[in-house]
């Protein structure tokens, strides 16, 4: 048994990779580059050791006698006044700077000068992964030609791992000529492959294959190995092979990264995944489809078995280097949870696993398509990079209670991932029913409303556990119902999503929307506050006047013109009284796919009938994307934000200029859309000064058409949005 919990250790997504003649810096992108505050934000978690990049391509990008070092070199002192050990990563997916690659004959002679500059610059660095996951990068860059050098041949795929761990042979010996006690920290994805049975012999392959970095490096490939067959046929002489024969490569710790996404599952069935395109080997067409998502797999399946699998061949400390889930907060929060306790039980065993990693720890821009395409998409890290000053999540502060050997009680981790659940499972598997969550619910109010609807469907669509209920089942005016409501459903946090919403009868029916938007959030809030429960509540932009001439901030005076501001603005004080660490949602002029009842639907409507639309072309807003407003609430509400919070998504436009967007988005005749001039120039469109959350208004407008089937059920092209008629804000 090893005793006490693991360590806690970091790093940033930081791979540079070269696609084409353009190459991407996740630092650049997740702009940890231009925060040097991030170096605290690291070590304010407990975090231990940091695995952090010195890499080829950013040091030296054009000449190898051309170091710039002046960026790490503020860094890692940073690091050192925080006594934060630093793993020192040199090439991270990368082929090299321009003057190299892959497999340049001469790569692993330039990449050891490379190092050796290093090592001389930072002889204080004990410990070095000089190529992270040399089989993964490989792979992507000269098997399937996602990267640099695009190859796409088993030869060229060889010769790249073979020359990246000839680099990292000889990068540590350079190293160790500066420190000779430097470790090699060697990390590498060994997700297994299963199969169909007529695959088998494909994926005993791949099985063997996952191995074959590590292999080389712990001086364990010899005529014997599986594998040496495909190395001489490659091309690789014995010679090559006999370089790493002695083990003086061999790694003094081996990190295991590792992704729900990393096991596959080879299937020859291809009218099981009409949807997905099918591969091969030259012998066999196959899907490459992922194993997560077969039943029958759970025995041998698993970060678990994979670990106890790497410790038994090798017999070498270990550590996970990389936890990461790109998915939504309480599945994000669930993985490390369970990644960590799956650290504490093999240590329990005798497993030598000395560190747990959060990885990611700023995010990644995307990594859903391996960085191939240019989409923008970033996935939360445990820090969320969108903020001015990145901002904590869950996940942050579960790892720092960790780190401490406590705790960390979230409501949402009563349920499991939903890589343990039933509904995952494809569609041809014999149960793919969803089970129902368990775990303390949230209770959402305003069960019939646009708001109460989406935030049931999502929280659904998360596996969230909740209770919507109706003003039958909870009257927000009504203190009594409330409370007889919290007894019977118990939820953890209450959404609130009721209220009065027709902003122009309000003008006529004052009483009774100041009784539900104030009134009623002010009831909910008093209740929260006596059950210690968190509460979420919504408000609007119509908080303000529309006069300041740009897209309002959080911390802008509210001043609102109509009732239904006015309600809006007195629910957030009487809020804020009862209950100030309440998060309280401003959003504007939202649309979605579920409820026909807004703006974007009766654009649609009235163009399918050839009618003309009147919009004002002087009345700025932010239109808002129900689903994407509902996830990021649910997220902050899971992080425990607290206050008022803007989320709108990216853009500020008028309703004509919006009109317009829908109908060329959905290929109906835009001039049918008639400006209104009529009223006062208003622009009440919102901004953050907390965090950018939301996506650009034109990628959901497109996904907005697309759900609703705008162009005659086809897909429809992403809406243009003229440079004239919109505000980033």
């Amino acid at each position: 048994m090893v005793k006490g919990p693991p360590e806690l250790w970091a790093g940033p997504e930081c791979t540079i990779v070269r696609i084409g003649d353009r190459w991407r810096d996740q630092i650049v992108e997740t702009g940890h580059r231009f925060r040097a505050i991030d170096i605290d934000l690291i070590a304010g978690l407990g975090v231990r050791t940091v695995r952090y990049p010195i890499l080829w391509e950013s040091v030296a990008p054009h000449r190898p006698d051309m170091c710039d070092f002046a960026w790490l070199d503020e860094r890692l002192a940073m690091f050192a006044d925080h006594g934060i050990e630093v793993v020192g990563g040199l090439l991270h997916h990368g082929s090299g700077p321009a003057y190299t690659h892959l497999l340049d004959p001469d790569f692993a002679t330039k990449f050891a000068d490379f190092a050796a500059r290093v090592a001389e610059r930072y002889p204080h660095i004990r410990q070095w992964t000089p190529i992270n996951e040399p089989l993964t990068t490989a792979r992507f860059s000269a098997l399937y030609g996602h990267w640099y050098p695009h190859r796409q041949d088993y030869p060229a795929f060889l010769r790249a791992l073979i020359n990246q761990c000839e680099g990292i042979r000889r990068a540590m010996a350079a190293i160790r000529r500066v420190n000779e006690e430097a470790k090699l920290v060697q990390t590498e994805d060994f997700g297994k492959t299963f199969s169909t049975p007529p695959l088998d012999y494909q994926a005993r392959h791949e099985n063997e294959r996952r191995w074959l970095s590590l292999d080389l490096l712990a001086g364990r490939v010899d005529s014997a190995h599986p594998l040496h067959r495909f190395l001489i046929d490659a091309g690789i002489s014995e010679a090559e092979i006999d370089m790493f024969a002695n083990g003086d490569a061999r790694p003094q710790l081996i990190g295991v990264n590792h992704y729900l996404t990393s096991e596959r599952f080879l299937d020859h069935r291809l009218e099981l995944y009409p949807d997905v395109e099918a591969g091969g080997n030259g012998r066999d067409l196959y899907v490459d489809a992922e194993a997560v998502r077969v039943a029958g797999l759970d025995g041998d399946f698993g970060l678990a078995p994979r670990l106890r699998e790497v410790w038994q061949r090798y017999r070498i400390p270990l550590a996970i280097t990389e936890v990461h889930h790109g998915c939504t907060r309480e599945q994000q929060l669930r993985w490390f949870a369970e990644v960590w306790d799956t650290a504490g039980q093999l240590r329990r065993e005798g497993v030598d696993l000395r560190a747990v990693t959060l990885w990611s720890m700023f995010g990644a821009v995307d990594w859903r398509s391996l960085i191939t395409r240019e989409d923008g998409a970033y996935d939360v890290g445990a820090l969320d990079a969108r903020a001015p000053i990145p901002r904590p999540t869950a996940v942050a502060k579960a790892a720092a209670a960790y780190a401490q050997g406590q705790t960390y009680p979230h409501p949402v981790l009563a349920e499991t991932g939903w890589w343990r659940r039933p509904e995952r499972l494809y569609s041809w598997s014999d149960d793919t029913s969803p089970i129902a969550p368990e775990g303390p619910p949230l209770l959402i109010t305003g069960a019939t409303g646009t708001l109460g609807q989406a935030f049931a469907r999502i929280a659904a669509q998360r596996g969230l556990a909740f209770r919507s209920t109706d003003r039958a089942a909870l009257d927000i005016q009504d203190p009594a119902s409330i409370a007889a409501a919290i007894e019977r459903v118990r939820p953890w946090a209450i959404v609130n999503a009721a209220g009065f919403v027709r902003v122009e009868d309000a003008e006529r029916e004052t009483s009774a929307c100041m009784a539900a938007n104030a009134t009623g959030a002010a009831n909910l809030a008093r209740a929260c506050r006596a059950h210690g429960i968190p509460l979420l509540t919504v408000s609007t932009d119509l908080v303000f006047d529309g006069l300041l001439g740009r897209p309002y901030l959080e911390s802008d005076l509210a001043n609102p013109v109509g009732i239904y501001g006015q309600s809006k603005f007195m629910a957030e004080r009487l809020v804020a009284v009862a209950r100030g660490d309440a998060l309280v949602i401003r959003t504007s002029a939202f649309f979605g796919p579920w409820d026909r009842h807004n703006f974007a639907w009766s654009v649609l409507d009235a163009l399918r009938r050839g009618e003309p639309v009147s919009a004002s072309a002087n009345s700025i807003v932010s239109p808002t994307f129900v689903p994407d407003l509902c996830h990021a609430a649910l997220d902050l509400l899971i992080d425990g934000e607290t206050g008022i919070w803007h989320l709108a998504n990216q853009g500020a436009l008028s309703w004509f200029a919006f009109a317009r967007a829908i109908a060329e988005g959905a290929g109906l005749d835009a001039d049918l859309i008639f400006a209104r001039e009529s009223g006062p120039a208003r622009n009440t469109a919102l901004a953050s000064m907390r965090g950018t959350l939301l996506r650009p208004l034109e990628a959901a407008l497109a996904d907005f058409l697309r759900d609703v089937g705008a162009a005659g059920g086809a897909a429809p092209p992403a809406p243009t949005i003229h440079s004239a008629a919109i505000k980033v804000a």
